[in-house]
């Protein structure tokens, strides 16, 4: 499942079927259950020749598999966008099916994204050509992956499904809880939490999932810190983290992350995509702006200049805009959110003196 901030798709091996821990004050060393059977820890202390014989396999699925797909996005160019439209999604969800045989559920994901573009209103023929253009870049990273940078290569092995361990070292910091809310589809709920430490003065990312229908038990209030280690998993930005060692409950905490203008947070997104071109959006913090009408949607204005961002098309139907409306009552306030592509989806927001967080999503 691809998410918003494009941290990439859950690789079947990773559907958890036990639960999360939930962090209550106790620090708890809770092993997760996947789907392909033991804990991650149990298999890797594995013959070490025969996990390197399955990871050889595999990739050769994959290679297969990205292969077939490549020559289906030529038969659709070469058929005519207006093709894609006539089929409906039986096609795309076929093709899918023959990615998750090749044991790349990125790219069955992002398969699945191209059925549903022709029926995503006007302007679908431009949005579907942008989508098979990306996906023809993923295709082409996996298949030329050994002439990558490190990085770069992680991140095409991630955006294709891969799975790969936290291998960063960890880092104990006081992390503020930037947002948290929830993802669904129909195999999968997917929590995503934002974290700011107030000492790296880095923002990470955490995952965890739930089965369909069932939210997951990692929880982590907004606008507290917790005083805990991550490691950050290897993919060019290497924001995604993984949850390590926590030294105390979460706190009450005045820290606030250090926010941009509107013209810095797009220049943020600009250079992240120089590292990862399949990236939805960047988590941003943004400085003294303004939540303004304009036209049929809303933006985000700098109180000090003479720049804008606009609103994601989706917040202008969810009432977290509205509480950011009576929050700013005109007046600046602090935002956090992902800014992409698409526009800025806010998430938090704090007001211009003393208060606390107030979530939006």
């Amino acid at each position: 499942m691809q998410g918003p901030n494009g941290e990439g798709a859950v690789p079947e091996a990773e559907v958890p079927v036990g639960g999360e821990r939930r962090v209550d004050g106790r620090h708890e060393h809770a092993e997760e259950t996947t789907a392909a059977g033991p804990p991650a820890a149990t298999a890797a202390t594995g013959d070490p020749e025969a996990a390197r014989r399955r990871a050889e396999r595999r990739a050769e699925r994959v290679t297969a598999g990205a292969t077939e797909l490549e020559q289906r996005l030529v038969d659709l160019l070469r058929g005519g966008l207006a093709g894609a439209e006539q089929a409906g999604g039986e096609l795309w969800e076929e093709t899918a099916a023959r990615m998750v045989d090749a044991q790349a559920p990125g790219l069955a994901s992002r398969v699945r994204e191209l059925g549903s573009i022709p029926s995503s209103g006007p302007g679908w023929p431009v949005r579907l050509l942008e989508e098979c253009a990306l996906l023809h870049l993923l295709d082409q990273g996996w298949l030329r992956r050994g002439q990558l940078p490190d990085g770069l290569a992680a991140t095409v092995r991630s955006r294709v499904g891969l799975k790969a361990a936290a291998d960063g070292p960890p880092v104990r910091d006081h992390w503020l809880v930037l947002a948290q809310y929830d993802t669904a589809d129909a195999r999968l709920t997917t929590r995503r939490v934002w974290l700011h430490g107030a000492e790296s003065d880095r923002t990470a990312l955490l995952l965890s999932y739930g089965a369909a229908g069932r939210a997951p038990e990692l929880t982590l209030p907004v606008g507290l810190a917790l005083d805990a280690e991550l490691s950050a998993y290897p993919d060019a930005g290497r924001q995604r983290a993984a949850l390590g060692r926590c030294f105390a409950p979460p706190e009450s905490t005045p820290i606030r992350p250090r926010g941009l203008t509107t013209a810095q947070a797009a220049v943020r997104y600009g250079e992240a995509l120089r590292d990862d071109p399949w990236l939805d959006s960047v988590p941003v913090a943004l400085d003294r702006v303004v939540p303004v009408p304009d036209g049929d949607g809303w933006q985000l204005a700098d109180a000090d200049g003479d720049t804008a961002l606009p609103l994601t098309r989706t917040t202008a139907s969810q009432s977290g805009l509205w509480r950011l409306v009576a929050l700013s009552g005109g007046a600046p306030v602090t935002v956090f959110g992902e800014c992409g592509h698409r526009g800025f989806t806010p998430l938090t927001a704090w007001p211009a003196g003393p208060g606390p967080a107030v979530a939006l999503s």
